[in-house]
Protein backbone atom coordinates (compact mmCIF):
# COMPACT_ATOMS: atom_id res chain seq x y z
CA UNK A 1 0.00 0.00 0.00
CA UNK A 2 1.55 3.34 -0.97
CA UNK A 3 0.74 6.52 1.05
CA UNK A 4 0.47 10.06 -0.90
CA UNK A 5 4.10 10.14 0.20
CA UNK A 6 5.59 6.17 1.02
CA UNK A 7 5.07 3.02 0.79
CA UNK A 8 3.94 1.12 3.82
CA UNK A 9 5.79 -1.99 4.28
CA UNK A 10 5.68 -4.23 7.05
CA UNK A 11 9.15 -4.17 9.65
CA UNK A 12 10.00 -8.08 8.67
CA UNK A 13 9.24 -7.68 5.21
CA UNK A 14 12.72 -5.10 4.68
CA UNK A 15 14.41 -9.00 5.31
CA UNK A 16 12.46 -10.73 3.15
CA UNK A 17 12.56 -8.17 0.23
CA UNK A 18 16.69 -8.57 0.30
CA UNK A 19 16.24 -12.27 0.44
CA UNK A 20 13.88 -13.23 -2.06
CA UNK A 21 14.81 -15.51 -5.34
CA UNK A 22 11.28 -15.82 -6.89
CA UNK A 23 9.79 -18.43 -4.62
CA UNK A 24 6.02 -17.38 -3.07
CA UNK A 25 2.30 -18.48 -1.81
CA UNK A 26 1.33 -18.22 -5.42
CA UNK A 27 2.36 -16.84 -9.17
CA UNK A 28 0.39 -13.65 -7.97
CA UNK A 29 2.40 -13.15 -4.67
CA UNK A 30 5.42 -14.14 -6.74
CA UNK A 31 4.75 -11.58 -9.47
CA UNK A 32 3.56 -8.76 -6.97
CA UNK A 33 6.94 -9.21 -4.80
CA UNK A 34 9.30 -8.44 -7.33
CA UNK A 35 7.47 -5.64 -8.66
CA UNK A 36 7.35 -4.50 -4.70
CA UNK A 37 11.09 -4.95 -4.62
CA UNK A 38 11.69 -3.22 -7.92
CA UNK A 39 9.96 -0.37 -6.54
CA UNK A 40 11.75 -0.10 -3.20
CA UNK A 41 14.82 -1.19 -3.89
CA UNK A 42 17.43 -0.89 -1.21
CA UNK A 43 19.39 2.25 -2.81
CA UNK A 44 15.96 4.06 -3.31
CA UNK A 45 15.42 7.78 -1.88
CA UNK A 46 11.80 6.76 -1.70
CA UNK A 47 10.20 7.24 1.76
CA UNK A 48 9.24 4.20 3.67
CA UNK A 49 6.76 3.81 6.26
CA UNK A 50 7.46 0.53 8.80
CA UNK A 51 4.10 -1.01 10.10
CA UNK A 52 3.02 -4.33 11.87
CA UNK A 53 0.03 -5.12 9.75
CA UNK A 54 -0.88 -6.00 6.43
CA UNK A 55 1.02 -4.40 3.43
CA UNK A 56 1.50 -4.22 -0.58
CA UNK A 57 3.42 -7.78 0.15
CA UNK A 58 0.87 -9.34 2.12
CA UNK A 59 -1.81 -7.86 -0.05
CA UNK A 60 -1.21 -10.51 -3.14
CA UNK A 61 -0.74 -13.25 -0.53
CA UNK A 62 -3.58 -16.21 -0.85
CA UNK A 63 -3.58 -16.24 3.28
CA UNK A 64 -4.75 -13.36 3.52
CA UNK A 65 -8.62 -12.77 4.19
CA UNK A 66 -9.72 -9.12 5.07
CA UNK A 67 -6.72 -7.49 5.95
CA UNK A 68 -5.54 -10.78 7.97
CA UNK A 69 -3.19 -13.32 7.99
CA UNK A 70 -5.08 -16.52 7.99
CA UNK A 71 -2.46 -19.06 7.22
CA UNK A 72 -2.80 -20.58 10.59
CA UNK A 73 -5.17 -20.08 13.54
CA UNK A 74 -2.20 -18.04 15.20
CA UNK A 75 -0.50 -16.82 12.46
CA UNK A 76 -1.86 -12.85 12.43
CA UNK A 77 -0.43 -12.57 16.14
CA UNK A 78 2.68 -14.70 15.32
CA UNK A 79 3.54 -12.58 12.24
CA UNK A 80 2.90 -8.59 14.28
CA UNK A 81 5.12 -10.58 17.04
CA UNK A 82 8.06 -10.88 14.28
CA UNK A 83 7.24 -7.42 13.24
CA UNK A 84 7.29 -5.93 16.44
CA UNK A 85 10.54 -7.85 17.19
CA UNK A 86 12.18 -6.29 13.84
CA UNK A 87 11.22 -3.00 15.13
CA UNK A 88 12.65 -3.24 18.76
CA UNK A 89 15.84 -4.68 17.33
CA UNK A 90 15.98 -1.28 14.52
CA UNK A 91 15.31 1.00 17.82
CA UNK A 92 12.00 2.13 15.61
CA UNK A 93 8.67 2.82 16.93
CA UNK A 94 5.71 1.47 14.37
CA UNK A 95 5.27 3.91 11.42
CA UNK A 96 8.53 5.37 11.63
CA UNK A 97 9.70 7.09 7.50
CA UNK A 98 12.28 7.21 6.41
CA UNK A 99 14.36 6.84 2.73
CA UNK A 100 14.90 3.47 1.73
CA UNK A 101 18.65 3.15 1.57
CA UNK A 102 18.79 4.39 5.05
CA UNK A 103 15.86 1.82 6.45
CA UNK A 104 17.98 -1.13 4.55
CA UNK A 105 21.39 0.34 5.79
CA UNK A 106 19.47 0.25 9.73
CA UNK A 107 18.37 -3.26 8.86
CA UNK A 108 21.67 -4.58 7.54
CA UNK A 109 23.86 -2.91 10.40
CA UNK A 110 21.60 -3.83 13.37
CA UNK A 111 20.78 -7.42 12.61
CA UNK A 112 24.16 -8.94 12.12
CA UNK A 113 24.66 -11.43 15.05
CA UNK A 114 23.27 -15.23 14.95
CA UNK A 115 20.53 -13.88 17.98
CA UNK A 116 19.09 -11.55 16.57
CA UNK A 117 18.93 -13.29 12.75
CA UNK A 118 17.70 -16.36 15.07
CA UNK A 119 15.10 -14.12 17.04
CA UNK A 120 13.32 -12.33 13.82
CA UNK A 121 13.84 -15.54 11.18
CA UNK A 122 14.27 -18.75 13.47
CA UNK A 123 10.66 -19.92 12.56
CA UNK A 124 10.21 -18.88 9.09
CA UNK A 125 9.47 -21.43 6.33
CA UNK A 126 11.20 -19.53 3.72
CA UNK A 127 14.28 -18.95 5.49
CA UNK A 128 16.54 -21.43 3.94
CA UNK A 129 15.54 -19.89 0.52
CA UNK A 130 16.06 -16.55 1.82
CA UNK A 131 19.43 -14.97 0.29
CA UNK A 132 19.42 -12.34 2.60
CA UNK A 133 18.98 -15.52 6.14
CA UNK A 134 21.63 -17.17 4.36
CA UNK A 135 24.03 -14.70 3.72
CA UNK A 136 24.19 -13.43 7.26
CA UNK A 137 26.94 -14.41 9.96
CA UNK A 138 25.50 -17.25 11.77
CA UNK A 139 28.62 -17.50 14.51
Amino acid sequence: MKTLNAFRIRAHHLLCMQGFQGYGYSQNFVANMAQVIEDINPCSDLEVEIIVECDIICSYCPHNEGGVCQKQQDSAQKVRDIDMRVLRKLSLKEGAKGRAKDIFILVNTKLRNISDIQDVCGDCGWKEKCLWFTSRDKY
